[in-house]
């Protein structure tokens, strides 16, 4: 199976179910945002696993064409950038994280757009 293919079928659904969740479940995920940066354990251990799964991306889809293949690709660099500053700068990521918790009617534009792009990455998987 083609790298492509198998990694919309992961990231896809993936995408999908987190951005449902944070869309119907707003005030939830404020209060999951805020308790996560109390705990510095915890951030680390999200930091090394978002840097993982980035790194993992990165490593076996690294494809800048002019075509849909490049939405796993930005995903995966996005994802190693996000992890890498989880681990390296934790402190800068929970202040602008906590600006985006205080409104997180903010957060339904990028959402529906990851949203949207989850699908997509769905109907190209299957």
């Amino acid at each position: 199976m083609d790298n492509s293919i198998l990694l919309a079928r992961f990231i896809g659904p993936f995408i999908v179910v987190v951005g449902a969740a944070i869309l119907l479940n707003a005030q939830m995920f404020r209060k999951i945002g805020t308790d996560f940066f109390k705990n510095s354990a915890l951030v680390y251990l999200g930091g090394i696993m978002t840097f993982f799964m980035g790194l993992a991306v990165v490593l076996f889809h690294n494809l800048w064409t002019a075509d849909w293949r490049v939405i796993i690709t930005v995903f995966g660099w996005l994802t190693l950038v996000k992890g890498a500053v989880l681990i390296i700068c934790p402190d800068e990521l929970a202040k602008s994280t906590k600006a985006w918790l205080k409104n997180t009617n903010v957060l339904i534009i990028p959402w529906s757009i990851m949203l949207a792009l989850g699908i997509f990455l769905i109907f190209k998987g299957f």
